[in-house]
């Protein structure tokens, strides 16, 4: 390889590796509107009371009080929630939630 070669290999390799970061970039921004659309709709779903308790779900268990989240998203969205959710509210519908997955039981014959 001559000097010429290695320049365009490192030209090439400079602009791959900015393509990679500006796709990062992106995908950062889109996570965070995301996210601040979430916020904005927990909002709107939640009591203050609500929110505080599924932010403590979310530091005990992330992917759980994800899973809400996205349940009450979609209960909102197709119009099954005429009120904000109360604490009391939410308290029930995180004991129907852990019931189900409680229901689950693995026997061995």
């Amino acid at each position: 390889m001559d000097e010429y070669e290695m320049e365009e290999l490192r030209k090439r390799k400079m602009l791959e590796l900015q393509a990679k970061l500006q796709e990062q970039q992106r995908q950062e921004e889109l996570r965070q509107q995301y996210e601040a659309q979430k916020r904005l709709a927990m909002q709107q779903i939640l009591t203050p009371e609500a929110r505080s308790r599924l932010a403590n779900i979310r530091a005990a268990k992330p992917e759980y009080a994800e899973q809400i989240e996205l349940q009450l998203i979609q209960l909102a969205q197709t119009g099954k929630l005429t009120s904000q959710i109360t604490d009391a509210q939410l308290r029930e519908i995180l004991k129907r939630v852990q019931a189900r997955k409680r229901e689950i039981k693995i026997r061995r014959a």
